[in-house]
């Protein structure tokens, strides 16, 4: 085996041994299962390109060089064919899809097999850290391995073969890939809406652009960020922009369309069918976060008095990609909704029954301007797979689907979460990894801000009782703010402000009131231990460190006593739609305990610390 990395840069030498340039790349031919090197790219005297053959000239090669058939004078150069690619310029530090992982990843380096002294194939792409130390230097590979070794440990390659990896950095339409090459086309467009959103934004668009009207559509609809959507719209031609927009569902539609600058949305909606153009302008007619905003106007409403036999000939009769039918929906002589009937009870029954007689009656619906939350809890509760929206008159204006009623719950969640300062990318990499540190543990960072703080007030004690003090109770004060956010954030989930089973505001501030008087007590109490124990010869340390825990206990009280103000203001924010970040709202709270610490300490000492 051998990588593409040990080939670059390697020398080139003609059949009398003479170097005639440094290999700069290697041509593929993309119509096989694992693609054989078709042409050999050197950098020629004065930095010239050549490219030839590499079956017709290439006689051998190794880690070190590559030597050819012919002299140099007999070498006729060749071009790259439409079904070739270039591995460095094409794929290395490239991202892929990993259509087998379903995920989005950049290739470090290309595994290669000689399957002869001088063919060689392409197995797959190196997308793990082994790639990245052999491509810097091969010895720091070697090294690295040794040294893993001694620990027990091992650090695997991560191989992607070639029949699972799709290309996504260049146009490859005119290549014809291999028939086992899983591409994009033929992945769920769950999958490859997720697969979209992980790709650098300068290459989203060139992926969703490889996508048909009705992939695209299927696509657009699973995105969970509505802003990148809506940025793919916005780079779209108009007319397939609005191609695209009349072969989404209704309410997906009118989500995105809500997105979009006004007159941009205009453009595109005078471009659809007169059909499509009313259903968005319809649903976009109700607030937003409204059951009326995702209902879709595609059921099946029949007459109480029809039969079993039209039921079935109306589901007959309706389009391939008409809505998933859950019921079929009843109105009486005033078009009012009068019952509903389940799929189940339908197939039982028999052809002549009349469907008033199969019908629930006890219908569970909602009006257009109720909340959309609301609705999903509704959906969730009476284990519906869709409910319909009517008017005041009980006239049915459309239903809201198990699935819809999903996606609103899990972006509720989500918003509870950023709330409370957790994360919901579960992506793993160094920088998710230290903003998770950041967040988790911000309490260090204040801390060190502290003892800097504290430290530069007073050189004569910076290495002595400024930090000692510090080290122990500055992070108890810290500590406590934060905890004291989570009490508050916890809560503001739990309990709605109209809630009726709600806590008060003052018996919510009188817990957290005295859960912060006995933390204070406690820090007390082991203050004087701390005292006793270890600074029993020393009369002025022993103040200091217990003036630094007296501040602690203040900074905890006062962290409580803020805990009312901290859910007024998540409250305010939310009934003005706006989010707020946990792990602000964190730092800040942080940031008044250190403030209050520090000013606490300087009155208790005397200002001597401080």
């Amino acid at each position: 085996m051998i990588y593409l990395s040990q080939l670059l840069g390697n020398p080139v030498l003609d059949s009398d041994g003479e170097k005639i340039g440094t290999v700069s790349d290697l041509g593929i031919a993309t119509g096989e299962i694992f693609p054989r090197v078709t042409s050999l790219a050197f950098m020629g005297p004065g930095r010239t390109p050549f490219m030839i053959s590499w079956r017709k000239y290439v006689d051998d090669f190794d880690d070190d060089e590559v030597h050819l058939k012919v002299p140099a004078t007999d070498i006729r150069f060749s071009y790259l064919q439409p079904d070739e690619v270039l591995l460095a310029r094409d794929i290395l530090n490239k991202q892929i899809v990993d259509t087998r992982g379903m995920r989005v990843v950049r290739v470090n380096d290309l595994k290669l097999s000689d399957t002869s002294s001088s063919q060689l194939r392409l197995l797959g792409a190196e997308v793990g850290i082994r790639g990245i130390l052999r491509t810097l230097a091969p010895g720091l590979e070697r090294a690295t391995l040794k040294v893993a070794r001694v620990f027990g440990k091992s650090i695997p390659e991560r191989i992607i073969a070639w029949n699972y990896m799709d290309l996504v950095e260049r146009d490859l339409s005119n290549v014809k890939l291999s028939v086992s090459h899983q591409t994009l086309d033929d992945m769920h467009p769950a999958d490859v809406a997720d697969i979209i959103e992980r790709l650098d934004p300068r290459l989203r668009g060139q992926v969703f652009a490889q996508l048909d009207d009705e992939q695209r559509a299927e696509t657009m609809a699973e995105f969970d960020d509505d802003q990148m959507a809506a940025t793919l719209v916005g780079d779209m031609p108009e007319a397939d922009a609005s191609r695209m927009l009349s072969e989404m569902d209704p309410d997906d539609a009118a989500e995105l369309v809500a997105e979009l600058g006004q007159d941009r949305a205009e453009k595109l909606l005078r471009l659809m069918g007169i059909k499509e153009q009313r259903a968005i302008r319809q649903l976009l007619g109700y607030p937003e976060d409204t059951a009326g905003r995702i209902m879709t106007q595609e059921f099946v409403q029949l007459p109480e008095d029809a039969k079993v036999a039209d039921a079935i000939q109306a589901l007959r009769d309706l389009d391939e990609d008409f809505e998933t039918v859950h019921y079929i929906y009843l109105h009486d002589d005033e078009r009012r909704l009068s019952g509903v009937v389940s799929l189940n009870n339908l197939i039982v029954a028999t052809e002549g029954t009349t469907l008033h007689d199969i019908a629930f009656t006890d219908i569970v619906s909602c009006e257009p301007d109720e909340d959309q939350e609301d609705v999903a809890e509704d959906i969730a509760k009476y284990n519906l797979l869709a409910m319909p929206v009517v008017d005041e008159n009980k006239h049915l204006l459309g239903i809201v689907t198990v699935d819809d009623a999903l996606d609103v719950m899990d972006e509720e969640h989500e918003e509870d979460l950023q709330i409370a300062g957790a994360s919901t990318n579960d992506e793993s990499g160094t920088p998710h990894d230290l903003a998770w540190l950041v967040r988790s543990e911000m309490w260090v960072l204040v801390w060190l801000v502290g003892i800097g703080i504290m430290g530069m007030a007073d050189p004569a004690h910076s290495m002595g009782t400024s930090i000692a003090l510090a080290a122990l109770a500055l992070p108890v004060a810290i500590v406590s703010a934060g905890d004291a956010i989570t009490y508050v954030t916890n809560f503001f989930i739990a309990y709605d402000e109209d809630d009726e089973d709600a806590p008060s505001m003052l018996g919510f501030a009188l817990k957290g009131l005295g859960m912060g008087l006995l933390l204070a007590m406690l820090v007390l109490l082991i203050a004087s231990g701390i005292n006793v124990t270890l600074f029993s010869s020393e009369p002025q340390m022993q103040s200091y460190a217990f003036a630094s825990f007296q501040a602690a206990a203040a900074t905890i009280v006062v962290s409580a006593l803020l805990e009312p103000l901290w859910l007024h203001i998540l409250r305010r924010r939310d009934a003005q739609n706006l989010e707020t970040s946990g792990t602000s709202l964190s730092a800040l709270a942080m940031v008044i305990a250190l403030a209050v610490y520090l000013v606490a300490v300087a009155v208790l000492t005397g200002g001597v610390v401080l």
